[in-house]
């Protein structure tokens, strides 16, 4: 506790110097929300450009989509800072309350010794085990209340995968829903639905993200 105590510096209050760094952080989780949303309306805006680009202009669609991905790649660290942030205003909050808590506990102790000065000292020390049994008890709490901190990070791990592999095959769904609805009189090569499918898992990711855009067009 004291090396935590210490980090906020000498001479400043250490309650104040808590509340203003939950402040800070607090200030700064806003500033990266309000980027989010921004990363997200410039992915939404490549994305239509690619849509729009992707018949008539193929180098400006595949531009665009190279923009989304960068888009994406900076959105998903601002997602890690983000949790990062959270977490640390969770163990400032919880470093407070352990302080104040040990506090009240000293303040406690303190008062048993005043209570019980004209005792003999076996009396006293007993009375000490069984401050100290409450104080290892209270960390005790304190480590079980700290350890649910990351609990479900791995089944959100898991479910982020399962929805990820669901909307992967619906775009593959719509790419081939796409291809069979393509009209008889467009050329073969758009139409035969075994090569279609066998381009895709041959081409890059740009060239397969241009071809589902193209597929939608076409409906």
């Amino acid at each position: 506790m004291s090396g935590w105590m210490s980090y906020f510096g000498g001479r400043k209050d250490p309650k104040a110097s808590t509340r203003e760094a939950i402040v800070t952080l607090r200030q700064q989780l806003q500033m990266l929300e309000k980027k989010e949303d921004y990363l997200l309306k410039k992915i939404d805006e490549e994305t239509k450009k690619a849509k729009t680009n992707a018949i008539s202009n193929k180098p400006a669609a595949l531009a665009s989509l190279r923009r989304k991905k960068q888009f994406e790649t900076e959105l998903d660290r601002l997602g890690g800072t983000r949790l990062t942030i959270e977490t640390q205003v969770n163990a400032i909050e919880n470093a407070n309350i352990n302080s104040s808590t040990m506090e009240a506990m000293k303040k406690g102790a303190d008062a048993l010794k005043v209570i019980h000065g004209s005792l003999s000292i076996d009396k006293v020390d007993a009375t000490m085990d069984s401050i100290r049994e409450q104080m290892e008890l209270t960390n005790e709490i304190s480590d079980a209340i700290s350890n649910p901190l990351n609990v479900g990070i791995e089944n959100d791990d898991e479910e982020l995968k399962r929805q990820l592999d669901e909307l992967e095959q619906q775009g593959l769904d719509e790419v081939l829903l796409g291809a069979e609805r393509v009209p008889q009189h467009a050329p073969a090569g758009k139409t035969v639905l075994t090569e279609s499918h066998k381009k895709i898992e041959e081409e890059s990711e740009e060239d397969r993200e241009l071809r589902e855009l193209q597929a939608s067009l076409a409906m």
